[in-house]
């Protein structure tokens, strides 16, 4: 298998549709699959799955899990278990991530992010431009900017520079045959620890076209995910201390300078509790 679509699903039924056939719609010169987990959702996402797995057999393997596989608590850790179960469950040389309300507007996405890393073996990950998208009726705005790099390394993202829409992802399959690394289980950005590791392998390409939408909703981990949230910060803080010792020092100074910045974030936000 080429490629494996990686979906994570959790209470998406308005989405989950839009998603698929942006996925089912991919014109390729290769096969791939669509792995798809719903982590237990409560409303109608698994019928809608059940129905899709029905009308395109042999193209989807679904999970649905009748059980959420947690972990309940931190809320900052929410779906780790079924993302990462469902990584593991990709067996394509190739990986591309959409989450169930996210979805692909170009059907020659996934060609021509594989014609990119066949093309470029010394690349791990190659990503593009997606349209961000917001339920409450924000304005719609890109999420790279045109001065994006074509071309990235670990050591923008060990800045602190996140770049990559998940659902822009296409990734070398690192994880089909070694484990995450010990650090990972314990970094509530999911998506970043990830993508740290397969950076450690591999250069990031970008391809500067808009190929599917971002979607921003209050339900979203990104909410979570904030820099008022002190205990995800400490966490964040800890990631990279963690990966700087993975790394076996080799980016240091880089972290060092990342470290410096989250001990001012998080100094700033003791005062403002303080004076509350």
């Amino acid at each position: 298998m080429k490629v494996s679509v990686c979906v994570p699903a959790y209470n998406h039924e308005k989405y989950i549709a839009q998603m698929l056939d942006g996925a089912l719609m991919q014109q390729t010169n290769f096969p791939f699959e669509i792995v798809i987990g719903d982590d237990a959702s409560t409303d109608n996402t698994q019928a809608i799955i059940r129905e899709y797995v029905a009308t395109n057999p042999g193209r989807i393997r679904a999970y649905l899990h009748e059980e959420n596989l947690g972990p309940k608590e931190p809320r900052e850790f929410a779906g780790r278990n079924n993302v990462l179960s469902l990584l593991k469950a990709c067996k394509g040389e190739y990986v591309a991530m959409c989450e169930g309300d996210d979805y692909w507007t170009d059907p020659f996405k996934l060609q021509k992010q594989v014609d990119f890393l066949d093309a470029n073996p010394d690349f791990a990950i190659c990503h593009h431009n997606m349209e961000v998208i917001y339920e409450d009726g924000s304005a719609s705005h890109f999420f790279n900017n045109p001065d994006q790099k074509l071309t990235s390394t670990i050591e923008d993202l060990l800045e602190d520079s996140w770049f990559m829409a998940t659902a822009s992802w296409l990734y070398r399959n690192y994880f089909l045959t070694n484990d995450f690394a010990d650090w990972h289980a314990n970094a509530a950005a999911g998506d970043w620890a990830i993508m740290i590791q397969l950076a450690a392998r591999g250069k990031i390409g970008y391809l500067p076209e808009t190929m599917g939408v971002y979607r921003k909703h209050s339900a979203g981990l990104s909410n979570v995910h904030a820099v008022t949230n002190i205990s995800f910060l400490e966490n964040r803080k800890q990631m990279f201390e963690n990966v700087d010792k993975w790394l076996e020092n080799r980016y240091h100074g880089t972290i060092s300078k990342t470290l410096a910045k989250y001990d001012d974030q998080l100094s700033q936000l003791e005062k403002i509790g303080r004076s509350n």
